[in-house]
């Protein structure tokens, strides 16, 4: 009777997993005029509209200094911590760096693989990059001389191989008393996403930063979080409702378009995620509401789960698999039992923070074991965001867009923001 009823477990999962294969992006379209994607921030953050769906499907319209008020009593907000890199590195060729511009998009550290490693090295380290204007550099190195403070240097940057669809690329400097970070945070330029469609300005490097980011690793910002200040902060806290960190570094996949007709041949980018195990040991045991703050902390949460089913199935190899959560219907078990595999895992290899990375996708069709909520933007047509938004809406994410289009609500990263409980 058991292996009859495992078999039909098995059997619906499979099911479930070709249907999700099988959605049609054009689905997740919508018309979003230009004029409705915000270039810039409102002076006051949380001066943003707010719109509040129920779980019963409930729209109704607000502003975002209210969602302390709007949280449910019982709730635990999660947001992600990491800090954009100014991760846009501008070189002129030839001798007097008078010639073509070759710009290095700096996506994630090869060697040293460690982000805080990596931006304490000296005189050596490895990123892979994107290279814009790549034909015009076929050979040789780059250099650019820079002062940091009183401190001089000549950065080099010279390609190494490739991964993927990006090039790796070594950076030396000839000045051991400065880092990798102080480098970037003097000579690149905060990434700002491309459909905004204009250049960086001066303000963006503190607009594009969310008020508690500290961690440094990401090349876009985890925008729902741009809307809190420390006053709606503190008033959340004064509710009771506790506030928690995680970080998950955003990379430029975020922004990568669906250009497959269906989900299932759209290959999802890694993303690195570290976890402190006493906020994991917590959310095992926690009898609250989670509310994530953004889509990335909700990919890093739901990503918690899976990764602890393949711990406790000794199937664990640091990174979770795009389309793990609709596979192996016999490898899941209770949140609580996951989340406490993750946190001894660590605990077993030396560690207080949980790291790993994750290439979840969450589509129609998806079971959310963690979040129960989340704050959000309003996300571009089109998207792998706009999947999981209508995964945790149930597929009824087009109502609220409808209404957010026509209660002039602006969209995507500098945009207004959403609570969907």
């Amino acid at each position: 009777m058991r292996n009859g009823e495992n078999y039909v477990i098995l059997h619906r999962f499979l099911e479930i997993m070709t249907d999700i294969q099988h959605i049609r992006i054009e689905d997740f379209n919508y018309p979003l005029p230009d004029e409705r994607i915000a270039k810039h921030p409102l002076a006051d953050r949380a001066a943003c509209k707010l719109l509040v769906r129920t779980a019963e499907g409930g729209i109704s319209e607000h502003i975002f200094a209210e969602l302390p008020a709007l949280l449910p009593a019982d709730a635990m907000l999660v947001y992600n911590n990491t800090r954009v890199i100014n991760a846009r590195l501008r070189f002129r060729k030839g001798e007097r760096h008078d010639g073509a511009t070759i710009e290095i998009f700096c996506l994630e550290p090869v060697e040293p693989a460690d982000y805080a490693v990596s931006f304490a090295t000296t005189e050596r380290c490895s990123w892979k990059c994107f290279v814009g204007n790549s034909k015009r550099w076929k050979e040789g190195p780059l250099t650019m001389p820079l002062e940091i403070g009183d401190e001089r240097l000549t950065l080099t940057a010279e390609r190494s191989g490739r991964q993927g669809n990006a090039s790796v690329v070594t950076f030396t400097w000839d000045n051991p008393r400065v880092t990798l970070s102080q480098i970037i945070s003097a000579a690149g330029e905060i990434p700002i996403p491309p459909y905004l469609n204009r250049d960086t300005e001066a303000t963006d490097s503190t607009d594009y930063q969310t008020v508690y980011s500290h961690i440094d690793g990401s090349v876009a910002a985890p925008t729902a979080g741009l809307h809190f200040t420390d006053e709606v902060l503190a008033e959340i806290s004064r509710r009771g409702i506790p506030r928690r960190e995680l970080t998950l570094h955003v990379g430029a996949g975020t922004f990568q378009p669906v250009k497959s007709d269906e989900i299932g041949e759209h290959e999802m980018h890694s993303e690195f995620i570290a976890v402190p195990v006493t906020l994991i040991r917590e959310l095992a045991a926690t009898d609250r509401r989670i509310i994530a703050v953004g889509t990335t902390s909700v990919r890093t949460l739901e990503s918690l789960y899976h990764a602890g089913k393949l711990i406790a199935a000794g199937q664990w190899d640091g990174e979770v698999p795009q389309w793990t959560p609709y596979e192996d219907a016999d490898l899941e078990i209770p949140v609580s039992e996951a989340l406490t595999a993750v946190a001894d895992y660590a605990e077993a290899n030396g560690s207080d923070t949980f790291m790993a990375q994750t290439r979840i996708i969450i589509a129609p069709g998806y079971d959310y074991k963690v979040v129960k909520g989340m704050v959000t933007n309003f996300h571009q047509p089109q998207s792998t965001l706009l999947l999981l938004v209508s995964a945790f809406t149930r597929g009824d994410w087009r109502p609220m867009y409808d209404f957010a289009l026509g209660h002039g609500f602006r969209f995507l990263s500098y945009g207004d923001a959403s609570l969907l409980l």
